[in-house]
């Protein structure tokens, strides 16, 4: 009968297909996440870029702004400043936790050292620990009358004491001290589980061929870890760049606007002093960065890798 072909027509078609097939149904599964996703994300940030186009104090009317939010964070020294600060940060949340982890996993896997899980558990354990409790714990340390002021007291050392998050010049580099310690930990972690999937006949190899801790460290440790360094930079700079809680707990931005930044910025301007076109605009500033620099180092990594 001619109604018998378009079955097996059908059947041959859906045969030839891909397992999985058809990709339609795939999105259904992940229709509820995408959902929650668009709600509480996508939505809210499409809402804060409309606010950002426009003069408002969060009570009265708001009245058209343009691109003035925008233009203000290139001309305004106010805002700029929150995002150098930034920039300085960066040094501290990722350039140092970065360098320092590869240095102590050099060292780590180059020599047996007793006791290994204790060591590695005391350097993680900044991650566990919620930001506002640091915060607290090391305003305390950093204070005039605090455990680092007594310590340099008991040494001798009385000229390097000072108010380190009271004065402008020490505030941002003593915030920024606090970071590495947080950050240090999770790029050891890291680094060494990357380390252990290293074969050990390349280090063998390049021992057999001469090579000190320095060349092994080059040709074998950094090459290998490629992947974990692109996901702890990845992981610090965001740290970095959103970094609120601990400014908001240390210093509340000061002295002056000295440890102001972005995330701290937006809180205030838009809560505060009623500046909630010019916190948008911050925001949204803030999250194309993050966006950028994460492209960037996800990038020079796919490229590498390639």
């Amino acid at each position: 009968m001619p109604g018998k072909g378009v079955p097996g027509k059908l059947a041959a078609r859906y045969r030839r297909r891909a397992p999985g097939e058809p990709r339609a149904v795939g999105y259904l599964y992940i229709l509820p996440a995408l959902a929650v996703f668009g709600v509480f994300l996508l939505w809210p940030l499409g809402q804060t870029g409309w606010l950002s186009l426009l003069h408002w104090d969060g009570l009265t009317r708001a009245t058209w702004a343009g691109r003035d939010n925008y233009q203000a964070l290139l001309t305004d020294p106010a805002l700029r400043a929150p995002f150098a600060h930034a920039a300085v940060l960066l040094l501290f949340y990722a350039a140092l936790p970065v360098a320092l982890g590869l240095l102590l996993t050099a060292a780590l896997t180059r020599f047996r050292i007793r006791g290994m899980t204790f060591f590695r558990t005391v350097l993680f354990l900044p991650q566990v620990l919620a930001m506002v409790v640091v915060g607290v714990a090391w305003r305390s340390i950093l204070a005039p009358d605090g455990l680092l002021n007594d310590t340099l007291r008991a040494v001798g050392l009385d000229a390097l004491t000072r108010s380190w998050l009271g004065d402008a010049d020490w505030a941002l580099p003593a915030v920024g001290a606090v970071g590495t310690w947080v950050e240090t930990g999770l790029c050891l972690v890291l680094f060494l589980a990357g380390a252990q999937r290293i074969p050990r006949e390349l280090f063998e190899a390049a021992r057999i061929d001469g090579a000190g801790a320095v060349r092994e460290f080059f040709t074998v440790t950094l090459p290998g870890l490629r992947a974990e360094i692109a996901v702890a930079l990845t992981l610090t700079l965001v740290a970095a760049l959103r970094n609120f809680d601990l400014v908001y707990i240390t210093t509340s931005g000061g002295p002056g606007n000295a440890t102001s930044v972005p995330a701290y910025e937006v809180y205030r301007r838009a809560f505060e002093t009623g500046e909630v076109g010019a916190a948008s605009a911050m925001g949204i500033t803030l999250t194309a960065v993050i966006f950028a620099l994460t492209m960037v180092v996800t990038r020079l990594v796919e490229g590498r890798n390639r």
